[in-house]
């Protein structure tokens, strides 16, 4: 291949598609992975902070002494000259079928709590009462406390039976600048921050909550209840969810989830099954503290309520000022806080690889078994893509790195803690150091294949099993991409759907790294038509061709001898799935088709919001 001159005038245009890229990467990545700058929480001295408004919303029912409680310990908290308006909502007593005694009972209590709500003083900021007409219940009490006025408005909700330390607020603010304000430390995918001790794990055979005695400051999915703070754009976000969802009759139902069960005995009396469901669907997170000895910013009481049939005493120690250790609390930049799921296990949000430099670390942390996988994720629609990672998530496959073109898409999916190669920003790193060109025509095939040729090197040279395969294939068993098919060859080409497996061997990593790249680039560039294009340009045919010029064997296997194709056979054939280890479908199958078929063999396994409808717990 000829070599064009290099010059200056050359790399302009990269040099300015690179750098909108590294714009764009930033503008939308959930944290600046540069930054390693932390802050300190003191509680002894007021921080600088924007000019935000802070809501406490008490929730209350029919417990003045748990009211008093609660607003006597938020009226001794240090706000520091900051307004902090408190709103009071207190809810309507039920109809009595016990006739005038009950009801003038439950009248003089609702008349006792205004009086007290009414008398108590208020210093810091306005003081509203919200008094219901009628019961509303807890749900309606968290989902209509709150409509953001803007994006500088946060709420701090808590419901009667807690008690604040008087350092909550200066947490607080502490945090909403950090992590809020801060640019380098933002993140859409945060919500809030809770305030409680965290103890429980809400999928089902989760991992046992085990946090390092020196992290102060973690991510955890969870909602805490007991003292949480709400960032205005999610709670926004919800209630417009939560409203589509009930309108049309659909319920908060996530399999694996304690949580379910809650809600199938409870129903529309608690609110949080909607909110897991909602975070669950979203990718979004909570702040929350692990603070020693059982310490905790709020504390509930666990009264007699909607949650506990009696009282249970407190949960927790409040942290007062006399808790030295509190001085160190460090508010850490963001990228080096641990986040986990519902199953409290660890997840890695952001790996985006944009050049070969990016791509050893990652590979290293999710090969299995010495074997790698890659996926193309390019042709195939966002809800086959999305259905098949929650396949991989059911049977626990971790060992892959996804490939997919820049798009908005891809970078959620890297939120969401999937590893992924962003073959844009690759390949022109690629093209930088090996003067790669290719017309226009060619320009999206030569982008694929030229990637996927790269990183199939890089496993090889760190000595991993390749599998590259596209997004047109489900995987049956949790070892289906950790073993050959064929024991007998190096190379392994599917002849039906687009799978290449390489073995590490010596002969392999020989034959891949002599020119590689100058082959690829030459077959592509010898498609003449689009119809070639679209009929050999694929990555296995040009696999085949390379191996037939270095004279390699390999295999080009019958897939349908270990997989599935559900394009036209019967779903209730269930003898004909014993062993096999992939089902797959023809390409010329539309998306709507594909979904219907795999639902036909119970093997969709996402919602409307195209997110997995269950969450499944694997032991760490």
């Amino acid at each position: 291949m000829a070599q064009p001159k290099k010059t200056l005038k050359n790399f302009i245009p990269l040099f300015i598609l690179l750098s909108l890229s590294v714009i764009f990467l930033f503008s939308y990545h959930p944290t600046n992975l540069n930054s390693t700058k932390s802050f300190s929480f003191n509680p002894n001295t007021p921080q600088t902070h924007q000019n935000f408004t802070f809501l406490v919303k008490v929730l209350t029912f029919n417990r003045l002494e748990s009211l008093s409680r609660c607003l006597n310990s938020l009226s001794k908290a240090h706000y520091d000259n900051h307004v902090v308006h408190l709103h009071v909502y207190i809810d309507h007593f039920q109809d009595s079928p016990n006739g005038y005694v009950e009801i003038d009972q439950k009248l003089n209590l609702s008349k006792s709590i205004l009086d007290f709500v009414d008398g108590f003083s208020w210093k810091y900021g306005e003081k509203s009462v919200h008094y219901r007409a009628s019961n509303a219940g807890l749900q309606a009490q968290w989902l209509e406390a709150w409509w953001p006025s803007s994006d500088d408005e946060f709420a701090f909700v808590v419901e009667d039976d807690l008690e604040l330390s008087p350092l909550y607020f200066r947490f607080l603010k502490s945090l909403i600048d950090n992590y809020y304000y801060n640019e380098s430390n933002f993140s859409p995918m945060i919500y809030g921050a809770s305030l409680q001790r965290p103890r429980f794990v809400p999928g089902k055979h989760g991992n046992k909550m085990q946090i390092d005695d020196r992290t102060q400051l973690f991510l955890y999915q969870l909602v805490g209840t007991w003292g949480q703070l709400l960032f205005p754009r999610p709670w926004k976000e919800f209630r417009i969810w939560y409203d589509t969802h009930k309108a049309k009759g659909l319920k908060p139902f996530l399999d694996g989830m304690v949580t379910t069960g809650w809600y199938k005995k409870m129903g529309e009396k608690i609110w949080t099954p909607w909110f897991i469901k909602f975070i669950h669907a979203r990718g979004y997170f909570n702040i929350y503290t692990n603070l020693l000895h059982e310490r905790a910013f709020s504390v509930s009481h666990r009264d007699a309520g909607v949650n506990y049939g009696k009282s249970a005493g407190p949960d927790s120690y409040l942290v007062d000022e006399k808790s030295f250790d509190i001085n160190l609390l460090k508010m850490q930049s963001l990228h080096s806080l641990k986040w986990y799921d519902f199953c409290f296990k660890e997840v890695s949000p952001g790996r985006i690889v944009l050049s070969a430099d990016d791509l050893v670390t990652v590979l290293h942390s999710v090969q299995k078994s010495r074997t790698i996988l890659f996926l193309n994720l390019q042709q195939v629609s966002e809800s086959i893509i999305r259905n098949l990672l929650c396949h991989f998530e059911r049977l626990n496959i971790q060992n892959y790195v996804l490939l997919g073109p820049q798009s908005s898409f891809l970078l959620d999916l890297a939120r969401r803690g999937h590893p992924v190669i962003d073959t844009d920003q690759f390949f022109d790193s690629i093209r930088l150091q090996n003067s790669i060109n290719f017309d226009e025509s060619h320009e999206k095939l030569g982008k694929e294949i030229v990637v996927k040729a790269h990183v199939v090197r890089k496993s090889l040279e760190l000595k991993y099993n390749t599998w590259v395969v596209d997004s047109d294939v489900i995987p049956l068993s949790s070892d289906s991409f950790l073993h050959s098919y064929d024991l007998a060859h190096d190379f392994l080409l599917g002849k039906n759907f687009k799978l290449v497996f390489i073995r590490n061997s010596a002969s392999a990593l020989k034959i891949w790294v002599d020119n590689v790249l100058d082959k690829v680039v030459a077959s592509v560039a010898s498609l003449k038509t689009r119809g070639s294009i679209a009929t050999e340009g694929n990555f296995v045919n040009l696999v085949e061709k390379l191996l037939e010029q270095k004279k390699a064997t390999f295999n080009r296997v019958d897939e349908t001898d270990f997989s599935l194709n559900i394009s036209f056979m019967d779903a209730n054939e269930t003898s004909s799935r014993n062993g096999k280890k992939f089902a797959f479908w023809s390409p010329e199958m539309g998306s709507e088709q594909i979904q219907k078929r795999l639902e036909e063999f119970a093997m969709w396994v996402v919602d409307s919001d195209l997110s997995c409808n269950a969450v499944v717990c694997h032991p760490s």
